[in-house]
């Protein structure tokens, strides 16, 4: 098990707590991990984008000039591609990019994601976050003695003081244990979690 220390809002060392292997400890499955993120990439699309063809453009419904004897080039349709107005050549249409992973590949994608964190030293622990109030200048604070500049910051409960503190925070956002994904772990810097999150974490995914 990796030892890691805990740190309080101060940023000062409080204890140390052991970490799953079955979680913060798995051999890291890069093609998952870049598959996790593809898949969340590619549900996040709206796929409206429409163009018309010829067939969908309105007029042009006679030749514009007679075939032969005029000195231009023949013509079917003003609204033939060439034509200015005319349909667009193999017009994209709405589609759906989005595709499923089953859910031991989301576990085992979401666990790799976490231990590279981990391996890289990107991962830190924290007693815990709590506010009296909304006060994004107290969350800074707390983000500044933790030495993080850009983070992801993973609650056990939606704390509503804490997460609207981090509201107005450029680089640092907030999550649940339950709404974690491979996407912001990986693309979040620094992911800080606090003790609760770790244990329903090693809970939900050992």
């Amino acid at each position: 098990m990796a030892k890691v220390s805990v740190y309080n809002m101060e940023g000062k060392e409080v204890e140390k707590i052991d970490l799953s292997d079955a979680v913060f400890g798995v051999e890291v499955n890069e093609h998952l991990v870049h598959m996790a993120v593809v898949q969340q990439l590619a549900n996040n699309r709206q796929g409206t984008q429409k163009a018309k063809t010829r067939s969908e453009v309105s007029g042009g419904g006679r030749k514009p000039w007679r075939q032969k004897g005029t000195g231009h080039a023949r013509q079917g349709s003003i609204r033939a591609p060439q034509w200015k107005g005319g349909g667009v050549v193999f017009a994209p249409v709405p589609r759906d990019y989005s595709f499923k992973l089953n859910k031991k590949e989301k576990k085992a994608a979401l666990k790799s994601a976490l231990t590279s964190r981990l391996q890289a030293e990107k991962l830190i622990v924290v007693d815990e976050i709590k506010f009296d109030e909304i006060k994004t200048k107290k969350f800074a604070e707390v983000m500044s003695n933790l030495k993080v500049n850009k983070g992801l910051v993973v609650l056990a409960d939606n704390d509503k003081n804490v997460v609207a503190s981090a509201k107005n925070m450029q680089f640092v956002n907030t999550t649940l244990v339950d709404q974690i994904n491979v996407y912001d772990v990986m693309n979040g810097g620094t992911v800080v979690l606090t003790k609760d999150a770790v244990k329903k974490i090693e809970e939900v995914y050992a």
